[in-house]
């Protein structure tokens, strides 16, 4: 494995940068200032027959119920499609007002991905070059201007009958006898390990690496699979960002989150050991390893406190 503490380059990476297929009509800064435009990504190719020859020009007003949450000028919910027989299932995230600067941006230098659905379109697309299991882009894009105002909308397919693993651990616990649930957790941890791992190598942070954030299918919660590899998907990859220079303060993060989010049924100390053994490898005894696990202890242990106040100020 790739030293830990000295991040391997990252070879043909293209996070951050547009997906190679976005659409974007040749215009001037001056036109798409004052008529605006749309850069659209289309990776599957039977979308506009699910979705509509006219789909762009409503994907942002379509009345979706279904998993439907929204907060500050976004929402996502789940959309169900059907057309000569067929469904597709996916899960569709609008962020309806974004930042007036990031619209100007947007304005004098397309495709920037300066909008969120975009900048997670390409993240998800770099994940996928890297041999991370993720759900599949179905469709992304941003409504440029006029003035300054910026729109987004990213499209992925539903993980159909999966589960998160803060509830797939505990349905496990349930289905499953004593030896046969350890040795089915001591596989899934492991994966989990090398999933980290794949990210933290190339310096980039997920920074929502909850269990929560993980998902297999609800089949694996009923014995124990011949091997996890490609069985245990990662989604939201919103927040996912290189750093070179600052990576030990994201790693602790992503570790911290991920040892606050395991307090579930049926994890216990046994697997948080076995955890840290499989993500470090040899270097699990080494002083940088001692120094990182302590950090990691402690912003667990600030999540943990940080959420109790939040739940006691609701009155829960």
């Amino acid at each position: 494995m790739t030293e830990i503490d000295t991040p391997a380059p990252l070879c043909d990476s293209n996070a951050g940068a547009p997906p190679a297929a976005a659409q974007i009509v040749p215009s001037t800064w001056w036109q798409r200032l004052l008529r605006g435009m749309r850069r659209l990504f289309t990776p599957r190719a039977d979308w506009p027959r699910f979705a509509g020859e006219d789909w762009p020009d409503h994907i942002m007003h379509a009345q979706l119920t279904d998993d439907f949450h929204a907060k500050q000028g976004r929402s996502t919910a789940r959309w169900s499609l059907e057309t000569d027989g067929q469904q597709l299932v996916v899960y569709l995230k609008r962020h309806y007002q974004l930042p007036r600067w990031r619209g100007i941006l947007a304005t004098l230098f397309p495709g920037g991905n300066w909008s969120p659905g975009m900048a997670e379109c390409a993240n998800l697309e770099w994940a996928k070059s890297q041999g991370l299991p993720v759900p599949n882009v179905v469709a992304a894009g941003e409504f440029v201007g006029p003035w300054g105002k910026l729109q987004s909308f990213l499209a992925i397919e539903e993980l159909t009958n999966m589960l998160p693993l803060h509830e797939a651990i505990p349905l496990a616990a349930r289905q499953l006898d004593p030896n046969t649930f350890r040795v089915w957790k001591a596989g899934l941890t492991r994966e989990i390990a090398r999933l980290a791992r794949i990210l933290h190598d190339r310096s980039f942070f997920h920074k929502d690496l909850y269990l929560c954030h993980f998902f297999i299918t609800r089949a694996d919660t009923t014995h124990v699979p011949t091997a996890w590899t490609d069985r245990v998907f990662m989604i939201d990859f919103h927040r996912l960002g290189r750093h070179r220079l600052a990576w030990n303060f994201f790693l602790t993060k992503d570790l911290g989150q991920l040892l606050y989010s395991s307090d579930v049924e049926g994890v216990d100390a046994r697997d948080r050991l076995r955890f840290w053994r499989a993500y470090l490898g040899p270097r699990r005894r080494t002083h940088w390893s001692k120094w990182v696990r302590r950090i990691v202890e402690m912003r667990g242990k600030r999540y943990r406190e940080h959420n109790a106040k939040r739940m006691e100020s609701q009155g829960e």
